[in-house]
């Protein structure tokens, strides 16, 4: 299995986030790709090749052009103000004000952002650009033949909807992927994200569409991030009605309650004759990661990419979350080693 990844993600590194009432380190940090690279070569997965530049066009299909410009503009202006360390956004059109767009940076960044858990540095943009381009790039191997590819991407992007950021996330990188498919003449595309929070950006993305069908298995929003979607009886709306499901599980979820969503979750999507899979690789759900509180263990992850693969797709493998650092690069290439065994 190809791998594609790009150092730029090394330009984004946040100074810190609020945790539980304290600035702290920010959990989302360089390691992250660093150790699941590290795994990628140790195992000999396959080849890591740098990506290609497909420019803007691809992700102006997801994002729209005044949000970009915002997001590309943004330390710049910032810099201007004189302003010190990162840029955070501190207010936000909450449900009785007016979702206007101001004039002020400040004002702007609320707009296009949900949550403080997004912060802009001097290389933040090059960074979640770049992570567009390694999934783009990864999209394109198998639009040409190839049966899987791993988009290592960083920052992670299943939280970005189309006019915002938010959670570590800034560009959807597998919406964007998903996209390019279609764009390239795919009828339908199935979207699996086994993160351990709910791909909120990614569900507003294709709610009222039918050519993509999204499936998410993920902690409980009534306790966890994103708190405000990601609940059962969110089905999709207009054309899309019946083609978002969302699978979400309590605290403490072990392997058994977890895989027996995996099993459901596979099965919707074979019923949907997807063409081609996305994974939105997030491996949180490990029993030790420090912000999640699911319990799956190293093994299970083998487990993981096995079921995935007798679902017999061409499959793109994008990576979002894991913040247990010393274990995220054994229990994501474990998925990816488990889908190459099963292909074999």
């Amino acid at each position: 299995m190809l791998t594609y990844y790009s150092d730029d993600h090394h330009l984004h590194h946040g100074s810190c986030e609020l945790i539980d009432g304290q600035l702290m380190p920010c959990f989302e940090k360089p390691q992250r790709a660093d150790h699941i690279l590290q795994r990628v070569k140790d195992r000999q997965l396959g080849e890591v090749r740098a990506p290609k530049d497909f420019g803007r066009a691809p992700i102006e299909r997801i994002h729209s052009a005044a949000y970009l410009e915002f997001f590309a503009s943004a330390w710049a202006r910032w810099q201007a103000q004189n302003g010190t360390g990162d840029l955070l956004p501190y207010t936000w059109p909450a449900r009785t004000l007016r979702a206007v767009l101001p004039s002020s940076l400040h004002g702007q960044f609320g707009y296009y952002s949900f949550d403080a858990g997004a912060p802009i540095t001097a290389g933040t943009w090059q960074a979640a650009y770049s992570a567009a381009q390694v999934a783009l790039s990864a999209q394109a191997h198998i639009a040409g033949g190839a049966h899987s590819a791993f988009a290592l991407c960083r920052p992670p992007g299943h939280h970005a909807a189309g006019e915002l950021m938010g959670g570590y996330c800034y560009l959807n990188n597998a919406a964007i992927a998903a996209q390019a498919f279609l764009d390239q003449g795919y009828a339908r595309v199935a979207i699996l994200d086994v993160d351990y929070h709910h791909g909120n950006g990614t569900q507003d993305i294709f709610y009222a569409r039918s050519d993509v069908l999204f499936a998410s298995i993920h902690g409980d929003p009534l306790a966890e991030f994103p708190f405000f979607l990601g609940y059962a009886d969110e089905l999709g709306e207009g054309a899309g009605e019946g083609y978002n499901c969302n699978y979400p599980l309590p605290a403490g979820s072990t392997w058994e309650t977890w895989s027996a969503a995996l099993e459901q979750a596979c099965q919707r999507i074979a019923g949907y004759a997807a063409e081609v899979l996305v994974v939105s690789l997030g491996v949180d759900t490990f029993k030790d990661d420090p912000i999640s509180q699911f319990k799956l263990d190293s093994p299970d992850y083998l487990a993981m990419g096995r079921r995935i693969a007798a679902l017999g797709l061409p499959t793109l493998f994008v990576m979002e979350g894991g913040y247990a650092v010393e274990a995220i690069g054994v229990n994501a290439v474990n998925v990816l080693e488990g889908f190459e065994a099963a292909n074999l």
